[in-house]
């Protein structure tokens, strides 16, 4: 593609994904979609040119006004992601000057605002949590995730699967937690590998495969998960159960879990059970009450740990909606706490690095629920092998008591869980 006709593209999806009517990454597959005719190159420089824009929002801002002509062809500058030269030769000569002076711009003589582009009402709940570590944190969400694969133990070795890797070129090293996980850098093609089409593996965050782990569900027991999503969690959970007892995929989202199934298929398990449910005091939920061994509730949140891969979502919720959040999680986690039978496993999580919906969810639970008690994550993880588990966690006496997975410590995306078993 032409590079004016390239920066055109860009500078018309910047304007609709700032829109923030719906996700980024469904305006961009819309998109693409609508675009066919775009090839695997342009469709990088599109994708992480409008997710350059979100993350540096605030500076772009601020950079903008100096410039001339549509505010999203200037953003679109600002973020393109290729070659300078090649963007060099789509602007006019007013645009490379004014680019030339926003390039000379230091870092260090702005203000932080427009360093650590995050809403305001998000900036002091970071640095209460991670002190000096808030720069290197924003530094941790202002780059791209990685990709970690979860290699299904059920039908394949994590070394065997490393080495067909190999073979195509990809250079796979095992997560430093997880047993399950391989880390890859770039983003090849992997959906149409022979490894991927068998049910070998997926593609899944090694702090999400902890939170399976947690879980530590066994061979013939009845498991929920309760927000099952995608599924993702509940295919590692069913690969640990070694594909016996029975374990429930429940969701809200009827469309979601269709989507879950053709993992499900390549996964060669049978005993998931997915679910769609009306709410968490639906019918279906009810049977199971007292009946089940382990419940995992992987709470809907606003998703402020996924900030590395959805950086709109730092402009699309607000304070209120932490709260509204906050009520809405509240009420699940006590309506699939029921389902446990006495000695259960109940488990706990979110992607959000924020307070309301993580420690104080859990703790105002175990108020409520004195027939819980609360387990040590730290311990919990020691006792499955994972390497160095009490610097993956925070809180309690021994400061182990809950998962908590930063992007800049861990290099996952932020992640919490709690855990307890009932008496």
């Amino acid at each position: 593609m032409h590079p004016k006709a390239l920066l055109e593209a860009c500078s018309e999806l910047v304007r609709l994904t700032l829109k923030f009517d719906h996700p980024a990454d469904a305006i961009v597959s819309r998109f693409f979609r609508e675009h066919r005719g775009l090839g695997p190159r342009e469709r990088a420089t599109l994708a992480e040119t409008v997710y350059t824009v979100l993350r540096k929002k605030l500076l772009f801002d601020h950079l903008a006004p100096s410039g001339s002509g549509p505010k999203e062809r200037r953003l679109a500058i600002l973020g393109f992601y290729g070659p300078g030269d090649f963007l060099r030769s789509a602007l006019t000569d007013q645009e490379k000057n004014w680019l030339d002076q926003c390039e000379k711009v230091d870092p260090k003589d702005l203000m932080d605002r427009h360093r650590h582009n995050l809403p305001e009402w998000l900036v002091q709940p970071l640095k209460d949590q991670v002190g000096d570590g808030f720069w290197p944190l924003v530094e941790g969400l202002n780059h791209g995730a990685g990709l970690d694969l979860r290699v299904n133990d059920f039908k394949a070795k994590r070394a065997d699967v490393q080495k067909e890797l190999a073979k195509l070129g990809i250079k796979a090293v095992p997560t430093p937690y997880s047993p399950w996980g391989l880390r890859i850098a770039g983003k090849p093609a992997l959906n149409k590998m022979e490894a991927f089409t068998r049910g070998d593996f997926e593609v899944q965050d090694e702090g999400s495969q902890l939170l399976a782990m947690l879980v530590d569900a066994k061979r013939g027991e009845m498991v929920v998960d309760f927000c099952a999503g995608a599924g993702g969690k509940t295919l590692a959970i069913g690969a640990a159960m070694r594909s016996t007892g029975r374990l429930y995929a429940f969701d809200t989202s009827a469309g979601r879990l269709d989507s879950f199934k053709p993992r499900m298929a390549r996964s060669g398990l049978s005993n998931v059970h997915p679910a769609a449910i009306a709410h968490e005091r639906d019918d279906r939920v009810k049977r199971l009450t007292g009946k089940i061994d382990r419940v995992l509730v992987d709470a809907p949140c606003t998703g402020m740990g996924t900030l590395r891969r959805n950086p709109d979502l730092k402009w699309r919720q607000t304070l209120q909606s932490v709260e509204e959040m906050a009520v809405k999680q509240a009420a699940i986690l006590q309506s699939a706490a029921r389902l446990l039978k006495p000695g259960g496993r109940l488990v706990y999580a979110t992607c959000s690095v924020l307070p309301q919906e993580n420690e104080a969810i859990a703790e105002a639970f175990s108020t409520a629920n004195p027939e819980f008690e609360a387990l040590s994550v730290g311990e919990v993880l020691t006792g499955l092998k994972v390497q160095d588990a009490p610097t993956l966690c925070s809180g309690g006496d021994n400061g182990q008591l809950y998962l908590r997975l930063w992007p800049h410590r861990h290099a996952t995306d932020g992640f919490f869980a709690a855990v307890w078993q009932k008496k």
